[in-house]
């Protein structure tokens, strides 16, 4: 009796350790820590987590490295028994960082063995080689460490199930270690604080210039960590200037130049696409180019003056008859309103109203014999417009009046990658849709105001559409 009576306190004393642990904290504290629930629930194989200092985001790392090698992830499909590495700077960044953080949320009886690069382990100045833990299916999983000083050379040869960067590597690490995953088809992620400029990764993840469809970031600051002490926040803020914040707070990528529209948020302004009501649509803006880019855009517009652009079409090097029939093709799709004989109506910049030597018609008179009638009376001040747009990206008191559907791809490219040039004025670099953006807002600012009382089916319709789109929005 006495006997069954110690093996169940033991029991008990064993699930109340076990409850107290860090990874358990971890798990508690999760829920209050929405950017890390977003990073663990994520199902994309490249993903990434661009935070400012002690915005939780090497916790993150830690903590998916432990929860894949202990076979215990709360979201994916566990595996028993894998083989990953984690990647830093330097041998003294992975002892001081990235070593701690995963000795922290490692239970000792879960640690097969430990093998050390230099020094003993336990020991401040020790660095680790790998660390065995047992798996919970019962097999062994494997964590290495590996640093960025050491080379790629270092870097080669092993399959592996992941691979976690703490702290952004150069580029030819990270595409070796691309390459490490890729038999397994295996996971990479980063945690980062962008402190380097627009390098690499700004392309190769922020920007996604590859179009990778299993590519995935967030944004994490200060505020979105629930533990920190909210005096210390004031203090350090009121410590550093403006750039500075950007990277070391908000985890933004940051030109010496700066963005032209900083207030644009993609998890704000970028919604999924729905439908649209028919009586919304209002109207198509357009960028001619040839050679360049042409970018027209489709505009809805409800009936409190929210923006709405639902669809877009992009390409260079092709002529008015291929564009015209793109135009056509995409607001067939969208059931898009016409005018007499079946026409569309778009704006357009006046530049198109120019007779080149390439043909004694311009740009206007080729789109209109093609069914579209284009109207060229836009204002195209670069300030003001610019000015227009920011004044929609802000909306009033916090909410947006601009909304991007995600096929917009274009766009939204643009916006990220828009910066201040030499006097004052943006790059003339990759800005054809944004320029159709502006065109519009410049020309329409309010859209086009219900000309009748809305009918109770109208209103059922728009308090849908702004719920879903509030619900998109957050």
């Amino acid at each position: 009796m006495r006997e069954t009576v110690e093996k169940i306190l033991a029991i008990e004393r064993e699930q109340a350790r076990r409850a107290n642990s860090p990874l358990a904290a971890y798990n508690a504290g999760r829920r209050k820590h929405k950017k890390q629930i977003a990073f663990h629930k994520c199902k994309k194989r490249n993903r990434w987590v661009f935070g400012g200092n002690r915005s939780g985001k090497t916790e993150c790392g830690a903590v998916e490295c432990v929860y894949l090698a202990r076979g215990v992830h709360p979201y994916r499909k566990n595996r028993d028994g894998v083989f990953g590495w984690v990647v830093s700077l330097s041998q003294q960044v992975q002892r001081d960082v990235a070593q701690k953080k995963i000795l922290h949320y490692l239970a000792p009886e879960w640690i097969e063995e430990v093998t050390m690069l230099s020094g003993r382990r336990g020991s401040p100045s020790g660095v680790i080689d790998q660390i065995r833990v047992r798996n919970v299916f019962g097999g062994i999983s494997v964590i290495g460490f590996k640093s960025c000083d050491q080379g790629r050379e270092k870097f080669q040869g092993a399959s592996l199930d992941f691979v976690w960067f703490d702290e952004e590597p150069p580029e030819d690490v990270y595409a070796e270690c691309r390459m490490r995953v890729f038999d397994r088809s295996g996971d990479i992620f980063g945690t980062m604080t962008p402190l380097k400029g627009l390098t690499f990764l700004y392309d190769e993840i922020y920007m996604n210039a590859r179009g990778d469809p299993e590519v995935w970031y967030e944004f994490m600051e200060w505020a979105d960590n629930p533990f920190l002490d909210r005096k210390s926040v004031e203090a350090l803020t009121a410590s550093m200037g403006e750039k500075e914040l950007e990277s070391r707070r908000y985890g933004r990528f940051c030109a010496s130049e700066g963005l032209v529209y900083p207030e644009f948020d993609e998890r704000v302004h970028v919604i999924p696409p729905r439908p649209m009501p028919p009586e919304w649509q209002d109207g198509i803006s357009i960028d001619p180019g040839l050679n360049n880019p042409l970018a027209a855009l489709w505009f809805c517009v409800d009936y409190d003056g929210n923006v709405y652009v639902v669809a877009e079409h992009y390409e260079a090097k092709r002529d008015i008859d291929h564009h015209a029939e793109k135009i056509r093709e995409i607001s067939d799709r969208l059931g898009w309103h016409r005018g007499f004989g079946g026409r569309l109506s778009a704006l357009i910049d006046p530049a198109a109203n120019q007779r080149t030597l390439a043909g004694p018609k311009s740009v206007s008179e080729l789109f209109y014999e093609r069914g579209i009638n284009v109207n060229t009376k836009v204002n195209k001040d670069l300030f003001s417009g610019i000015a227009q747009v920011k004044s929609y990206l802000k909306g009033e008191g916090g909410v947006p009046r601009l909304y991007i559907f995600e096929g917009c791809v274009n766009l939204i490219r643009e916006f990220k990658g828009y910066f201040w040039g030499e006097g004052d004025v943006p790059r003339k670099k990759d800005d054809h849709a944004l320029d159709a953006l502006r065109y519009y807002l410049m020309s329409k600012p309010h859209g086009v105001a219900p000309q009748k009382p809305l009918t109770a089916v109208q209103k059922d319709k728009a308090r849908l559409a702004r719920r879903r789109g509030a619900r998109g929005a957050r």
